[in-house]
């Protein structure tokens, strides 16, 4: 939970002292995958306008609220869908390089591990892979 005391963890035992509670207004600064409300605006009416084949998702526009700009009531099929192709694409411009290539990684380690045919080396190849892409994310 991000409350006063977590934040104040940070500057000691993180290297993350910029999300730091800094000033006395009691607004903490927002950490770098944060999308300002300009950016999601933008993300939810991409997302609000998709089309997909017929079979493929269903209507995802449905599923954002526009006036909290948030995703809601999405059919488990559809979360896989956002998560494994819909990530990679739409974030690259919304969010840090280096912030995307870690949402990316974690997007194709998902379609890999969820693949329809899947040998033992992809397996342990996943397995090793994971771990890295958690610590980069962290």
């Amino acid at each position: 939970m991000d409350n006063v005391k977590s934040r104040a963890d940070l500057q000691l035992y993180c290297d993350r002292s910029e999300l730091a509670n800094q000033d006395s207004s009691g607004k903490d600064p927002k950490a770098c995958y944060m999308l300002e409300k300009q950016r999601l605006e933008v993300l939810c009416d991409w997302v609000k306008d998709l089309k997909f084949p017929d079979g493929f998702a269903s209507n995802i526009g449905q599923c954002i609220g526009m006036k909290k700009l948030k995703l809601f009531g999405m059919k488990s099929h559809d979360y896989h869908v956002f998560m494994q192709r819909l990530i990679p694409i739409d974030f690259q411009k919304l969010l840090l390089t280096n912030v995307w290539e870690e949402l990316t990684e974690l997007s194709l380690f998902f379609k890999d591990l969820t693949s329809t045919i899947i040998k033992e080396a992809d397996m342990r190849r996943l397995e090793n892979d994971i771990p890295i892409i958690l610590c980069k994310l962290e």
